[in-house]
């Protein structure tokens, strides 16, 4: 029987992280088992090489524990071996796996071995799924809002529909994507994205492989349409149909994608929130 040093984001999946963690007493019943908060660990790589090698470790959380876990760690290229449980409430990277809440523990090292890195407001972080700009990183901004207020759960969908019809303000972009420069009007949407799902399920980028042989970024830009129209496409992307919409829709790829509006809009990166961007640059 292995020993598991398992650590969880207690405020994941509305604060049912803990909760939802304590399931791996019955998946892993047999083998022993240490809980630690993240939240009350200081030096996280110090901590796991504390443990004995031939101990596991185990990390439990949505998408934005697994991108706090991965840059709190000094080098996860050469991470000795971490096994993820997705306790969340999107679990986007477990969804694009083909796996969901409640499976059992994987491996993911090699999912995050060279992971790429996005630069915004003179800082870089790792990225697991991808980097929302427009109206994504607005309802992200809008939920984080609502989560200061109430315990309530955030329904993401019902922000961006008010958002779009209502609160959203388009911007015009240029996005370079290995030197070559492209300009679009009125955006909504301009994710870059490592893998195909983010947000809960929307597949920006159905085409997207974050173990390509080929590897690179995807960035889809949605634009130009009316609040209407875009309203009509817009529930398409959690199938991945939007990219159809080719008047609306363009999907570039690259090693070095830089993405800047004319004026300061909120950014998600995996489902963390940073405000007042104009600019990111990704790359692998």
């Amino acid at each position: 029987m292995a020993v598991y040093h398992i650590f969880y984001n207690p405020l994941a999946g509305n604060s049912t992280g803990e909760a939802e963690t304590r399931k791996l007493d019955h998946i892993l019943e047999g083998h022993t088992l240490h809980y630690y908060s993240l939240l009350e660990v200081d030096n996280l790589s110090t901590k796991i090489a504390s443990f004995p090698e031939e101990d596991r470790i185990l990390l439990s959380g949505g998408d934005g524990t697994l991108n706090r876990f991965v840059n709190r760690l000094e080098n996860p290229d050469q991470m000795r071996d971490i096994y993820y449980y997705a306790s969340g409430s999107g679990n986007d990277f477990f969804a694009d796996l083909g796996k969901k809440k409640g499976d059992e523990p994987i491996l993911v090292n090699e999912y995050i071995r060279k992971l790429p890195v996005v630069t915004v407001n003179g800082k870089s972080y790792r990225f697991i799924n991808g980097v929302g700009y427009g109206i994504d990183g607005y309802c992200c901004e809008v939920g984080d809002s609502l989560r200061e207020k109430s315990d309530k759960p955030i329904n993401y969908t019902g922000i961006a529909i008010k958002g779009l019809l209502f609160h959203y303000k388009r911007t015009s972009a240029t996005v370079t994507v290995d030197g070559e420069t492209h300009h679009y009007r009125k955006v909504w949407l301009a994710p870059t994205m490592n893998g195909r799902l983010y947000g809960g399920g929307m597949i920006p980028t159905p085409d997207q492989k974050r173990l390509g042989e080929d590897r690179k970024l995807s960035t889809m830009i949605m634009y130009g349409t009316g609040k209407l129209h875009t309203l009509m496409v817009f529930p398409t992307i959690f199938k991945g149909e939007h990219v159809k919409h080719r008047k609306m829709v363009e999907v570039l790829t690259g090693k070095t994608i830089t993405v800047e509006f004319d004026k300061p809009t909120a950014l998600q990166i995996d489902g963390e929130t940073v405000r007042n961007v104009t600019k990111y640059t990704a790359t692998l």
